[in-house]
């Protein structure tokens, strides 16, 4: 049998305007009443309702209570109170029976009081996390969903373990990220003296990667290509070329040469914009002759330079051993935008899929456990299969986000006239 499911996400809205601009939620308490749910799309977490506890830091809420109401009234409550399943629970003595005006307040610790001025409201990450939030259902719905949609009886899947459908859930999230969900993450970063960045946790390929100017413009940052590269082993050698090895018979790992070259050296005379001073010795072919007379007037002129080398913007290129990124030497101290593409599985089963593509997650969980489990007619895998083809070219359409707008306002700077 299948297992036991939570009711299906329906897709409503479920938080009033107070809990999804400002991560509030009030309620009123009148003496009998002590237990109140909060119904915020983000779960409450309790460490510690103590503030001298070093769990308390670990709460993503705060309460505060008032007994008018008025604005700049409110205080934080700081005596106990318990949390289960999003449901906040008060002592008995603790509402006075003539009623107490209480509001659930999402924050990080930093946050101020509620309800005062806008400097005292206490916006924070846990209520920005949530902005944009409703074009996007969880992947964990998205299961539960398919339990109580495909699976049961007289259904083509009369029964389902639930971790199956995760499996299938997991993979289909992770092939769409590839070439139609909107799976691209930025990070904004500042390169150290080192010129090596960590990877992101959830790297799986890179989109771009931009410096930003003072006046927040970003300019592109090429790959290497044929430039250089990240040797992936480096193992030392003695006098005669051969291998090391140390007492256990491993090799010996020594650092890598090329990369320090490549940190150290000189981008202009790469890009070709070099000056006298840059000039040394073992690199005369650029703008001396035979003679040794110098060829100011040559510069720029360098026949057969090619293109992706002569541009100032800098390098970068992946050392896939050490799960680094690598820059050139002009970029040191520069602020970033490294773009990446992501499988979309960095927080399990809260990654987040597009509406737009629900219908074609289904359908390929669909396909691939039908398809998996023996004595199934031909017939119905071939027609799963064409329609988990049709829905997820339906959802690449739909993710698209071609604008006629957009692309009239840019072939309108070509040499071709567009009537629309």
């Amino acid at each position: 049998m299948a297992s036991v499911v939570q009711p299906p996400n329906n897709g409503l809205i479920t938080e009033t305007a107070q809990q999804y601009y400002a991560g509030a939620q009030g309620f009123r308490g009148d003496g009998v009443e002590t237990a109140f749910t909060t119904t915020f799309n983000t779960d409450l977490y309790l460490g510690s309702w103590d503030p001298t506890n070093a769990d308390y830091s670990l709460n993503n809420f705060k309460i505060y209570t008032s007994t008018s109401g008025t604005q700049g009234s409110y205080v934080e409550y700081l005596t106990t109170f318990t949390l289960a399943d999003n449901v906040i629970t008060f002592p008995a003595n603790a509402i006075p029976a003539n009623g107490l005006y209480i509001v659930v307040q999402l924050t990080i610790l930093s946050g101020g009081k509620y309800g005062a001025t806008e400097a005292e409201k206490a916006y924070g990450e846990t209520v920005e996390d949530n902005y944009g939030g409703y074009q996007y259902i969880k992947l964990n719905d998205v299961v539960n969903n398919f339990l109580v949609g495909y699976v049961g009886q007289n259904k083509l899947l009369p029964n389902a373990k639930r971790t199956d459908v995760i499996f299938f859930a997991k993979r289909a999230m992770q092939e769409f990220s590839y070439d139609t969900l909107k799976s691209i993450k930025s990070s904004e970063l500042t390169i150290p003296e080192s010129l090596t960045l960590v990877l992101p946790q959830d790297f799986v390929n890179y989109v771009r990667c931009s410096w930003i100017d003072l006046l927040g413009v970003q300019h592109i940052i090429y790959p290497t290509n044929n430039l250089t590269t990240s040797p992936y082993y480096t193992p030392a050698q003695d006098s005669a070329g051969i291998p090391t090895q140390d007492n256990f018979g491993n090799e010996v790992e020594g650092t890598s040469i090329t990369q320090e070259r490549w940190h150290t050296g000189n981008d202009k005379m790469i890009n070709g914009a070099f000056v006298l001073n840059d000039f040394t010795n073992d690199l005369w072919a650029y703008n001396w002759d035979y003679t040794g007379n110098w060829l100011g007037a040559s510069w720029g002129q360098l026949y057969g330079q090619n293109a992706q080398d002569a541009q100032a913007n800098g390098w970068f290129n992946l050392n896939e051993r050490d799960g680094l990124l690598s820059f050139s030497s002009n970029l040191v101290n520069k602020l970033i935008v490294f773009e990446y593409l992501s499988d979309g599985l960095a927080y399990d089963l809260d990654s987040r899929v597009p509406k737009l593509a629900e219908e074609a997650m289904y359908a390929y969980i669909l396909h691939a456990l039908i398809s998996t489990r023996i004595n199934q007619p031909e017939y119905v895998v071939r027609r799963l299969r064409q329609e988990k083809s049709a829905k997820l070219r339906n959802a690449k359409i739909r993710l698209s986000n071609i604008k006629l707008d957009e692309i009239v306002q840019v072939m309108r700077g070509k040499s071709k006239w567009i009537k629309h």
